[in-house]
């Protein structure tokens, strides 16, 4: 079943509706959800969501990606539920993530205007992604936006574990450099 099917099923309010898109995205929201989780039933829970989200807010007009409409909603809600549980847990693998990322893009939650803040990181942040190479833009995407573990990167790209590490690391000073080049600073 194609995308504008499994979305026509969720306006018509049909039951087969979740059961098409976890046939066709179920894996993949899973795999997502995983990577950001600490355990396989909070990642479960998170796909479950993710489910009843797109029941209940499946946006009027068609999402242009159905896949990543879906990607972006079990992402959030993973995030979501991590910054729940960290006061309980300073461990997880996305806490790993959030403190690489802590060093060159700023919390816009520290602030007021947190909307307009993380709207402008976003919008710059988004910049610099599309002037990186394509491999560059692929790995930084693998790694902070669906949480691919470094070996798994690194087996995946045929690079050395730790050479790899320190390409993440170069691309991270980038970001933090281009950012400060715009006027936004930790």
């Amino acid at each position: 079943m194609d995308d504008n099917q499994i979305v026509g099923l969720y306006w018509q309010r049909s039951e087969d509706a979740i059961p098409e898109t976890e046939r066709k995205y179920g894996a993949f929201c899973l795999s997502l959800a995983r990577n950001l989780s600490d355990t396989r039933e909070d990642a479960e829970e998170c796909v479950n969501d993710t489910y009843y989200e797109a029941w209940t807010s499946m946006p009027e007009q068609k999402p242009e990606n159905l896949r990543a409409w879906l990607g972006r909603v079990v992402r959030n809600i993973a995030v979501d539920r991590f910054r729940r549980n960290r006061a309980q847990k300073r461990d997880g693998r996305l806490d790993v993530l959030l403190s690489e990322l802590d060093e060159c893009v700023p919390d816009p939650s520290a602030g007021p205007e947190n909307a307009a803040e993380a709207k402008e990181i976003g919008l710059a942040v988004d910049r610099w992604l599309r002037s990186l190479d394509e491999e560059d833009r692929r790995l930084f995407l693998r790694r902070y936006w669906y949480g691919d573990a470094l070996n798994r990167l690194a087996e995946a790209s045929g690079e050395d574990a730790a050479r790899l590490a320190q390409r993440m690391f170069r691309l991270r000073k980038k970001l933090k450099a281009a950012l400060e080049k715009e006027g936004i600073g930790l």
